[in-house]
């Protein structure tokens, strides 16, 4: 396997870990009344701040980049970031947290067809399967046996969320403008952050939040440093880091491993907050990473955006 492949692989699995970190350091904030959009904020506007500075500085002497990549800054702040979590929560105020999980996750499936449609490839049995299994590991793993309800603006909401995290991956995997993913996620998430403020003055979502000490894996902390782990953890590495490793992988294969999330928000929950995961949720686990490796089998290569890096590696010869 190519050095660049696996460490695109290494920074998928580290983005999924951290942003499966968000659930279990978040809990705190909201048992100390935090609203869960409040969180959000913190979370990505500490990880705009921490970002920023190497950002600018990455662009010393480069300041035409920003002229040629602030489409995809605006896309990847408006959509996947403020567009997906915004919508995400109104999903969950009419949805159980499951179901507007299952839905956001459904993200694959639209990746999978715009390569189809935008690029003319059809998904070989190789995906097809393995995105059937991975859905199939989706449901187990959150548990959504006898906790199914449905509403169709919740519905509706859980499905723009999936469409912001499809934006998500394949924004991530444009590199033509030659934009530095440090610029991408720094730009992006203070885009996202502004856009959530903004929804919470409209009243779109309830920003409260309060100065209370929290609970954070056992022990009482101050309420920022909560937020400061959020920031670093939850935002500044999971977001740069999933950015990179979709431009090595392509949306196709690093959407894929981004399903694994669900599955270390259930692990971080174990070992942060003592809730046991149910052995149905460990068979789910097991399914979505069998999905994962046979979507790996499927080796048709795509263009564009969503350019499969060893595909293209092969063809140069490097290594």
């Amino acid at each position: 396997m190519h050095i660049y492949l696996l460490t695109g692989f290494v920074l998928a699995i580290i983005s999924a870990a951290t942003f499966g970190a968000s659930g279990a350091l978040a809990k705190g904030l909201l048992v100390a009344g935090w609203s869960p959009a409040a969180a959000v904020t913190g979370r990505v506007a500490i990880g705009a701040l921490l970002l920023l500075p190497a950002a600018l500085h990455s662009l010393r002497g480069r300041w035409y980049l920003l002229h040629k990549g602030w489409l995809s800054i605006l896309l990847f702040g408006v959509t996947g970031v403020a567009v997906c979590q915004l919508a995400y929560f109104l999903a969950v105020q009419r949805l159980s947290v499951g179901v507007a999980l299952l839905l956001e996750y459904c993200a694959i499936i639209l990746i999978v067809a715009w390569i189809w449609l935008r690029h003319r490839q059809r998904p070989r049995l190789p995906t097809l399967i393995g995105t059937a299994l991975a859905l199939a590991g989706l449901v187990l793993i959150l548990d959504l046996f006898g906790t199914l309800t449905v509403d169709p603006l919740g519905v509706m909401w859980g499905l723009i969320a999936a469409i912001g995290l499809a934006t998500y991956f394949i924004v991530s995997a444009e590199a033509s403008h030659a934009m530095p993913p440090l610029v991408l996620a720094a730009g992006g998430l203070l885009v996202g952050t502004l856009l959530i403020l903004a929804a919470g003055v409209a009243g779109m979502v309830d920003l409260n939040w309060n100065t209370h000490r929290v609970v954070l894996a056992g022990v009482e902390v101050h309420w920022w440093l909560d937020v400061l782990a959020l920031g670093i953890v939850a935002a500044a590495i999971a977001y740069l880091t999933g950015i990179i490793a979709t431009r090595r992988l392509g949306t196709r294969m690093a959407s894929f491993l981004g399903l694994s999330e669900v599955l270390f928000a259930v692990l971080w929950a174990w070992l942060l907050l003592a809730e046991m995961p149910r052995p149905i949720q460990l068979l789910g686990g097991v399914l979505i990473l069998t999905g994962i490796a046979v979507v790996r089998l499927d080796r048709t290569p795509t263009v564009g955006a969503d350019t499969d890096a060893a595909g293209a590696l092969e063809k140069r010869g490097k290594p």
